[in-house]
């Protein structure tokens, strides 16, 4: 893909601190990164935290720190910031109301005040009749000054982009419906302070996932109600699971934490994100992040589906283990890794009283090292819910509540636990038996609340996860 020598490349990353740090961030990062560094431009984060009841600071600290992990270093953003601040949309409210002002004084945007009854009624109606759902335009020809502010798309026509990987792109209007660009309580949604961002950030180049391309006409629409250039976008293909369905926690781990506190090595897992949309001419399987940046070229990104193969990740990070490390190393790299300090000193007050000797220790606590501890799905059922269908909804609903708790402490624990056997009428003891199986494998342990503390998020999500996989089956 070629630019003017003259214009600085700027790309950007926006990830939303609402959870854990997605694989899906890192892959998407690797490869703005290795445009801007090879173009000699700037790769800036953007922490986009407009979704303020989901949004936290251990979040945006989690991305931080894993994108730190991998190796990928930021030329604008937190820790470092920029030529107008550390780019928390949080932070730009009064930027996005300025502009979403000019769209509604032009007449390319208007106030709404449809209540979320009549809006449920209207998709409702939408279904029933088997048509398009989305907003069917009863404010555009109000003049309302209040509740939330939408896009006036236009009734006919298309839209057309150029996606640099896929040519021209024409899409319907009549597909893309009044978008709601500023909230009620003041906040812009994602395609509002997307587009303004780009704008004022000079961001030249968007390098985003292809699950973007049906919304980029109301991007497009905006650029061209300001009247603003458009960037040059470039869509990825999604990463996949083995039966081409879109990459989820539901069926791997997603998590960039989950792969740094399972012992894989930054530079293997990004080899192995090169590797989902990329190849070198030469036919390499291994390579550093500075050989991926002298080689990478926007036009050589493949389409095809990649397939996110743990067992290649596996193979990848095994070679990358006996090539990177010598014996000695190897020997402070797993005492680090598994064995350190912090780790130990948190387990061992947990296990010392049932400990008589030292080998004791490897039979009793071995659940805290293992990669898996699967056992008879028996030991996941409940006797109060005798059906199938209804206990793997109850504990996809329980892992949801355990995947968004903050801090992931003994007490809040016990507090989520306790209160989700008293929502479902559950018997605690019961309840909290199978999941004494599901994250350690075993019957006795050390007390539950503690111990998945000490396991940590990562491991309990992964394992209950598992278990819910075999309960599937």
């Amino acid at each position: 893909m070629s630019s003017s020598k003259a214009q600085e490349i700027r790309v950007r990353i926006g990830p939303s601190p609402t959870g854990d740090p997605h694989v899906g961030t890192g892959y998407v990062s690797l490869f703005n990164y290795a445009f801007a560094k090879q173009q000699g431009g700037k790769f800036i984060l953007r922490i986009e935290d407009t979704d303020q009841k989901r949004s936290s600071p251990e979040s945006e600290q989690a991305i931080l720190d894993s994108l730190k992990w991998l190796g990928i270093n930021w030329d604008e953003g937190p820790d470092i910031g920029g030529p107008k601040g550390p780019y928390r949309q949080s932070e730009r409210l009064e930027l996005y109301r300025e502009q979403v002002q000019k769209l509604v004084d032009s007449g390319h945007a208007y106030w709404c005040t449809c209540t979320p009854e009549r809006l449920a009624e209207v998709r409702k109606r939408q279904l029933a009749l088997k048509q398009p759902t989305g907003y069917d335009g009863h404010c555009r020809e109000e003049n309302h000054t209040a509740g939330v502010v939408r896009l006036r798309t236009p009734q006919d026509g298309q839209t057309v982009f150029t996606d640099a990987l896929r040519g021209e792109i024409k899409i319907d209007n009549s597909e893309v419906d009044d978008q709601v660009l500023l909230k009620s309580d003041g906040f812009p949604t994602y395609h509002l302070a997307n587009i303004v961002d780009d704008h004022f950030m000079g961001i030249t180049h968007v390098i985003r996932g292809e699950e973007w391309i049906s919304s980029t006409p109301k991007h497009i629409l905006l650029y061209q109600f300001f009247g603003w250039d458009a960037p040059q976008f470039v869509h990825l293909p999604l990463l996949r699971n083995s039966d081409k369905s879109k990459v989820s926690k539901r069926k791997n781990p997603v998590s960039l934490e989950y792969f740094k506190e399972a012992g894989y090595l930054p530079e293997a897992l990004l080899n192995f994100l090169g590797h989902m949309a990329f190849s070198f001419q030469d036919g390499r399987e291994m390579y550093t992040l500075e050989e991926f940046v002298q080689e990478f070229k926007v036009e050589r990104i493949s389409l095809g589906g990649p397939v996110f193969d743990l067992k290649k990740l596996l193979w990848l990070n095994g070679r990358y283990l006996r090539e990177k490390f010598s014996d000695t190393e190897f020997v402070s790299y797993i005492q680090k890794q598994l064995f350190s300090d912090n780790y130990l000193n948190q387990i061992i007050p947990l296990v010392k009283e049932r400990v008589e000797k030292s080998e004791d220790f490897l039979e009793y606590a071995d659940f805290f090292f293992k990669a898996s501890v699967l056992t008879d799905p028996a030991n996941y059922s409940l006797k109060s819910i005798t059906e199938k269908r209804p206990l793997i909804k109850l504990y996809e609903a329980l892992i949801e509540q355990i995947e968004a708790l903050r801090p992931f402490d003994k007490d809040s624990l016990q507090a989520t636990l306790r209160g989700f056997c008293e929502a479902e009428g559950l018997k605690t003891k019961e309840l909290f038996m199978a999941i004494r199986w599901m994250v350690t494998g075993k019957k006795a342990t050390p007390p539950l609340f503690e111990t998945m503390a000490v396991l940590g998020r990562e491991r309990c999500r992964t394992r209950m996860r598992q278990a819910l996989g075999e309960l599937k089956k």
